[in-house]
Order: C-alpha cells, then sequence, then structure tokens
C-alpha cells in the first residue's frame, strides 16, 4: 500500500481535509498523513466545522503536525501554498495549488472542502489504475 504525505506550511486546513477525506475515501488504496512546516496549536476550526457538515470529524483522529512527526512516504502532494517547500523524499510529488480559505467565508471553505474532495477522488482513481 502506498503512503502519501499532504503538505501545508501550518498543517491546519488544506492538508487536514485532505488527511481526513484520504482515510475515509482512500482506505483500502493508501496510508495518508499530513504535515506542516510549521504547525498551529489546533487544526482550523472553520476547517473543522465545514468537514462535520458532511460527517467527517477531523479533531478525532488528527492534530497538527510537522514533516519530522510522519513517516517516509512514496507520495508528496502540497497544496499550494506559494512557498518554498523542503525536500521531502518520494517517488511521486505533485502541487495542488489551493488557496487558502482562512479568514474568508463559509462559501469559500466549501469550494476548498469540495476541491479537495475531487482531488482525493482522482488520486485514488489513478493509484488504482497503477499512473502513480
Amino acid at each position: 500500500m502506498k503512503r502519501v504525505a499532504f503538505i501545508c506550511v501550518h498543517n491546519s486546513c488544506r492538508s487536514q481535509m485532505a488527511e481526513a477525506f484520504g482515510k475515509v475515501l482512500g482506505l483500502d488504496v493508501f496510508e495518508c498523513f499530513s504535515a506542516g512546516t510549521e504547525k498551529k496549536e489546533q487544526i482550523n476550526q472553520d476547517a473543522v466545522r465545514i468537514m462535520k457538515e458532511i460527517g467527517i470529524d477531523m479533531e478525532i483522529y488528527q492534530r497538527s503536525k510537522l514533516l519530522q512527526d510522519i513517516p517516509e512516504v512514496d507520495i508528496v502532494i502540497t497544496m499550494g501554498c506559494n512557498v518554498s517547500c523542503p525536500m521531502i523524499s518520494c517517488l511521486h510529488r505533485e502541487d495542488w495549488g489551493l488557496d487558502d480559505p482562512t479568514g474568508k467565508t463559509d462559501k469559500e471553505f466549501r469550494i476548498t472542502r469540495n476541491t479537495v474532495k475531487s482531488k482525493i477522488d482522482d488520486l485514488i482513481y489513478r493509484i488504482k489504475s497503477d499512473l502513480i
């Protein structure tokens, strides 16, 4: 089973959403983690609330983590943080180019959530099809 890391600066919003979707939708396809170059004391509470709308509670099993807190992975996905990400050893790397919804409206959070879900669905398809 492949290991996937979702990387963002603070590991509090987009990367946490991706990890949450990965743990639910990609359960039989890959093992997933999220981490950041810095970390917040807690996951973004707006992100938590918006994910709970669809029945996913990120606070049960997730917490903000630093890059060194996760194991080696096969696939690294950055969220589009507009900062230089440190090199993490992997077989495949891609950037999803997602804007950070922090401080924005619930509508923006929902757009981000739905985009992350769509990208997770595509990732699952590509892994199952041996395209990655």
